[in-house]
């Protein structure tokens, strides 16, 4: 596709999300972000004992307008991040942040911190939050 004029290169990316997306997994993000590697490793550093019926989940924020790039929020929920998600675009117990630059959720790195016990979550919400934004990320939530 190099040296084609970018109305053809959309046009072929539609034409290969079309044909695609049924097999994109839900946790893979829509988008390049450098730093996500490194919010794997520190998502990862964090484990629960307990089952339980919270979840942990991170969304990406968009802060362009503040010559940033992207920002993270991390939450805690009974409901599945993308169900949570949905309640912060509606208004719906919405933080700020997630509502007016929440532009998709990371399943990815918390994978791992979905149904754990309502205190583990708790905790990990705060950890998780200060090692995102001790790695000198852009970190809203986690409280």
């Amino acid at each position: 596709m190099r040296g084609e004029m970018s109305i053809n290169i959309e046009r072929a990316l539609e034409q290969l999300w079309a044909c695609a997306a049924a097999t994109v997994p839900d946790w893979l993000p829509m988008r390049y972000i450098e730093w996500l590697p490194q919010a794997y490793e520190i998502a990862l550093r964090f484990r629960s004992a307990a089952k339980g019926r919270s979840n942990i989940y991170l969304v990406l924020l968009d802060f362009n307008d503040r010559n940033e790039s992207y920002g993270i929020y991390v939450g805690m929920s009974k409901y599945s991040p993308a169900q949570r998600f949905d309640q912060h675009k509606a208004g719906i117990r919405a933080a700020g942040s997630v509502l007016k630059r929440g532009i998709e959720v990371l399943t990815g790195p918390t994978l791992h911190l979905q149904f754990i016990r309502r205190d583990e979550a708790a905790r990990i919400e705060s950890q998780l939050a200060e090692a995102l934004a001790a790695a000198g990320l852009i970190v809203k939530g986690g409280h």
